[in-house]
């Protein structure tokens, strides 16, 4: 076989991967296609000889298509499934929704813990035995322990995961849980990253006891990485010893302030605390220079040592192992004084990677790795020769962040809905700095494992290098503009963005003159015009799913009012994806219903998305007061009885405390019934002030007959879980009744009415 044929057989392995992602054509289409080309070789062509290639290319073709068709069946084969005896069969029930009941778990801890955005401990548990406590109000008894098997997702508060190893041997008492798909669209997919490990069942644990005598005391590569993340924070500190060593490791398993992550994801320097090919190219370059006296084999070995040793340590990431098997083939070449090819190395990387977890196909870092690593290759060499009046040095340094970023950038906008403006100078400037820190951190960390003081001291070296580089990021995380919601791309759109960047890579044509800058112009119109086109359009209303807090935005020609009641959590997972997936990057009117308190999302709102005009019936607090002053948000308290509108939105405070809003948005009216209980809602009806309304909005709890019968909504949304007899009580009045902890975020629009994100996504095609 030669090597054209081989590269066909390879690439139609990875498409038979790629094309599960079409239902109802997966690797039948890689199959067809095949077939059709096969044909094409072996029939007539008009006006041309017969067979114009030999059968035995012909046969290559059909031989990938059917190699396509088995790699797709072979990635289902591969799926995780939950075993007969996994513990997630007793939460899994008919809907899949959190049981209330207590139980015990017993385990063995896989993972550090580490420390989650909600201040708790996480780690792995790899379940072994479940007991279900007793409920005496419920009157469920013990029925003792049974065994069980498969991963759990533990979460605990952070003084109980302290202490915690792996190979511990725990009990966790606490409720198992289902974890759950998007309920919002461009929401986080909880359910899918837990599946894609072989988990499918979470437990929020209150409790943690160790089993003493029953832990496995053995020495793992963890304590490694604790030993060095130890003797780097020594002296640096935090965050500076942290960033250090997950600009070494990945910061993976590295518990670095969530600000700092932020920072670097938002200017586009997220590879840097990410384990990937470019430390591993640092690291086989510092051990070929320290080796260099000796013989290839010797620097062979010292390499492929390296190269196991950072592997182990960084977790068999995707990415990491990407660039493993290729600077695994360089060390080969030198040996051999072989020159290796670079994009052959890639796809053969690719391949038996694939071939060992054909699942990472779906892995966001190692289609960025593959990305990034063939724009470097392919994309590199024309723009240094386009910038070959600039000193090289200096070219380079503009080449590698634009061809990486050209290669990532549609994956990027169709994954994150997100654009960092200033990725290409940032990386451009911190670049000189970045690799200095990287390799010394490299020193550091072998010294520290040696001597902790000998690694603490090299680190300390970096000290100020490393605050110029946050120093950096920080600056340039907080101009305008640094992060830029684009909206969600289609799968269609994705496809030929790709197309077009293979096109300008395979053919000559355009590479003469500016021909390129024509592809550029497409690629920037198919993302921005449709963008551009609903935004000028739309008239919607959505209530999004935000786990009992009141969230709703409202769009009109691309005006955005946002009313939210909910807490930094609420604004980080809920309403900031949301406003990306739809391209929002201001919101115009902001309505706090219940107040701006301590852990309101409403700061984050403003700090990360910018919000013009704020209106809330609680005055606002001292602190908040202050905060206000210094921004340039104009704040507006909503008086009882007065009409305001905001936006698209008219807002009356029927109630101050607690607070009862009526809304007017479009031709439909809403009452916002907040949290009332029974007695606040008989209070309110009494006290005469209720409208009827087209929507009534509340958080799920009992509804009084008589507020229902006063009120006489014609559709009800509840931001929970309704109780038992409040479908009766709305019956009467012939209420349709949404629930968004059941059917996720509900859209409104004048001319589509109501529709629910399950309705979206069972209508949904993913070309489009």
């Amino acid at each position: 076989m030669n090597s054209a044929s081989a590269v066909i057989i390879c690439l139609a392995y990875i498409l038979g991967l790629l094309f599960t992602a079409l239902p109802g054509v997966g690797g039948y289409g890689v199959l067809g296609l095949g077939i059709v080309v096969a044909l094409a070789i072996l029939l007539p062509l008009p006006g041309g000889p017969r067979g114009w290639k030999s059968p035995s290319t012909a046969l290559v073709w059909l031989l990938a298509g059917f190699i396509g068709l088995g790699a797709s069946f072979y990635l289902q084969w591969r799926m995780p499934q939950p075993g007969p005896n996994d513990i997630s069969r007793f939460v899994l029930g008919g809907n899949g929704n959190q049981t209330e009941q207590l139980f015990k778990v017993w385990g063995i801890v896989k993972s550090v813990p580490r420390v989650t955005r909600s201040e708790k401990g996480q780690f792995w548990l790899e379940a072994t035995q479940l007991e279900i406590l007793p409920d005496p109000k419920q009157g469920i008894e013990s029925q003792g322990n049974q065994p069980v098997s498969g991963k759990v997702y533990v979460t605990v508060p952070l003084l109980q995961a302290t202490g915690r190893h792996p190979g511990q041997v725990v009990a966790v008492t606490g409720k198992l849980y289902a974890p759950q798909g998007p309920s919002i669209p461009g929401g986080f997919d909880f359910k899918a990253y837990l599946a894609k490990d072989g988990c499918f069942a979470g437990l929020a644990g209150r409790q943690v006891d160790p089993q003493e005598g029953n832990s496995r005391e053995v020495w793992g590569l963890w304590q490694v990485n604790r030993r060095i993340l130890q003797s780097q924070a020594r002296w640096l500190g935090v965050p500076a010893g942290p960033l250090l060593t997950g600009m070494v490791l990945g910061g993976r398993g590295v518990d670095l302030p969530n600000k700092v992550k932020d920072e670097f994801v938002q200017v586009g320097l997220a590879h840097v605390l990410a384990a990937s090919g470019f430390h591993v190219s640092l690291l086989l370059r510092l051990v070929l220079d320290l080796t260099k006296r000796f013989s290839p084999r010797v620097q062979f070995a010292g390499g492929v040592g390296a190269l196991v040793f950072y592997v182990s340590l960084t977790g068999l990431q995707p990415s990491v192992l990407r660039a493993a098997v290729m600077g695994f083939g360089a060390l080969v070449g030198l040996v051999y004084e072989r020159q290796v090819k670079p994009l052959g190395a890639l796809l053969m990387a690719a391949v038996l990677l694939l071939l060992w977890n054909p699942l990472w196909i779906w892995d966001v870092g190692f289609q960025l790795s593959f990305l990034a690593t063939l724009g470097l290759l392919v994309t590199v060499p024309p723009i240094m020769k386009r910038l070959d009046w600039l000193p090289t040095p200096l070219a380079s340094e503009i080449a590698v962040p634009i061809a990486a970023m050209v290669w990532t950038l549609p994956l990027q906008l169709y994954v994150f809905s997100q654009l960092a403006s200033y990725s290409i100078l940032v990386n451009a400037i911190t670049s000189v700095i970045i690799s200095p820190i990287t390799i010394g951190g490299f020193i550091s960390g072998v010294a520290g494992l040696v001597w902790p003081p000998a690694g603490s001291a090299v680190a300390w070296v970096l000290y100020y290098p490393l605050h110029l580089l946050m120093e950096i990021v920080r600056f340039f995380s907080e101009l305008p503009g640094s992060a830029v919601a684009t909206g969600t791309l289609s799968q269609m759109q994705l496809w030929l963005l790709y197309a077009a960047l293979v096109m300008v890579w395979l053919v000559p044509w355009w590479h003469r003159g500016r021909r390129w800058v024509l592809i550029m112009l497409f690629a920037v119109g198919l993302v921005v015009v449709p963008v551009l086109q609903e935004r000028a359009t739309v008239f919607q209303v959505t209530v999004l799913d935000a786990g009992g807090a009141a969230v709703l935005v409202a769009e009109d020609k691309g005006e955005v009012t946002v009313i939210s009641s909910g807490d930094e959590n609420t604004a980080l997972y809920t309403v900031m994806p949301f406003l990306r997936q739809r391209a929002i990057n201001q919101i115009d009117w902001g309505i706090a219903p219940t107040g701006i308190g301590p852990r309101s999302g409403w700061y984050l709102l403003w700090d990360k998305v910018g919000v013009t005009n704020l209106a809330s019936p609680e005055p606002p607090t001292a602190s908040v007061q202050s905060v206000l002053d210094e921004s340039p948000i104009a704040y507006q308290k909503l008086e009882v009885g007065k009409e305001a509108q905001l936006g698209l939105v008219g807002v009356k405070l029927v109630n101050g405390t607690p607070p009862v809003m009526q809304l007017q948005i479009g031709d439909k009216s809403w009452l916002w019934l907040g949290n009332l209980n029974s007695s606040e809602q008989t209070k309110l009806v009494r006290g005469g002030n209720l409208p009827g309304v087209d929507v009534l909005w509340w958080s799920g709890n009992k509804l009084a007959q008589e507020l229902v019968d006063v009120v006489g909504p014609s559709v009800a949304i509840a931001s929970n879980s309704p109780d038992e007899e409040t479908p009766d009580h709305l019956g009467t009045v012939n209420s349709t009744i949404y629930s968004t902890a059941e059917v996720g975020a509900i859209a409104w629009t004048p001319d589509g009415g109501f529709v629910t994100n399950l309705e979206k996504m069972e209508n949904f095609d993913p070309l489009l």
